[in-house]
């Protein structure tokens, strides 16, 4: 194979088929080029190695299993992990929170949420005593059941007045004012992580084609795995996916409509 992006699909489809990380060496053989050639194509097309890209095949994976196995345990050997230790340490990293209350539906996490209506629609904010874990855009009712379906026994406490500071910030942004930086809580892949901390660096009033994207996190070659990593973007307006457009201007997708992220900007713009 002798494009990058080739060799990258290839060797994502055998850690997808894997469910997990598989050797570099066993990967470069298979596109028939170089561990050191093949860890330099994941860095330019996807910005992560391809060790990073089969730990999150694997966390992925590890999510359904832990919601359908007998044990954690169980859930534990299925994913694939050599040792207990390094599932636990792996896991409860990248899940958040211990494979176990995942496993149960969070029944130890304490979520404080507060719904809002805004210019742009009801927002819901969910949060940890971190930071922001979820914000999503759309009709109140919706919202919460949506907020519910994941983690269902989790402790989800509406608390409108320890809110209030995170509402009031949500409005100003949607209204196109000047808001503080909202703390966040959110778990995502190596990639995904420095793509959000890129879109919190563009300035209200102003926008980023995804290609600028790529390249301010010295990874010009990813714009796919950017727009991927902005739609995935769990804590919209706090994290501001909206203001990412395509090179020729056009505003692209938006996972809460076109017409919001048109009015979001017109907003920031004015």
């Amino acid at each position: 194979m002798s494009n990058p992006r080739d060799r990258v699909a290839a060797a994502c489809a055998l850690m997808s088929e894997a469910g997990g990380p598989v050797a570099v060496n066993d990967l470069a053989s298979a596109t028939h080029c170089s561990a050191r050639q093949l860890q330099r194509d994941f860095s330019d097309v996807l910005g992560v190695t391809p060790r990073q890209f089969g730990q999150s095949v694997r966390t992925n994976r590890t999510r359904h299993l832990l919601r359908s196995s007998d044990t954690v345990l169980d859930a534990a050997f299925a994913a694939g992990y050599g040792s207990v230790r390094g599932f636990y340490e792996e896991a409860a990293r990248r899940l958040g929170m211990p494979p176990a209350d995942y496993s149960a539906g969070a029944p130890r996490q304490v979520l404080l949420w507060s719904v809002a209506s805004t210019d742009v629609g009801d927002v819901i904010a969910v949060a940890t005593p971190i930071g922001l874990a979820a914000v999503r855009i759309g009709s109140g009712p919706e919202l919460e059941a949506g907020m519910r379906a994941e983690f269902p026994n989790a402790t989800l406490e509406r608390d409108d007045a320890a809110m209030a500071d995170v509402m009031n910030a949500l409005r100003a942004i949607c209204a196109g004012k000047s808001a503080p930086e909202l703390p966040i809580d959110v778990h995502g892949t190596a990639f995904q992580a420095r793509v959000w901390s890129a879109l919190r660096e563009i300035p209200a009033g102003q926008t980023r084609s995804y290609t600028e994207v790529a390249a301010a996190i010295g990874s010009p070659n990813s714009v796919r795995a950017v727009a991927r990593a902005c739609a995935t973007n769990p804590v919209a307006l706090a994290v501001p996916c909206h203001r990412v457009i395509r090179s020729d201007g056009s505003l692209a997708g938006y996972r809460w409509g076109l017409e919001v992220k048109e009015s979001l900007l017109a907003r920031e713009s004015a």
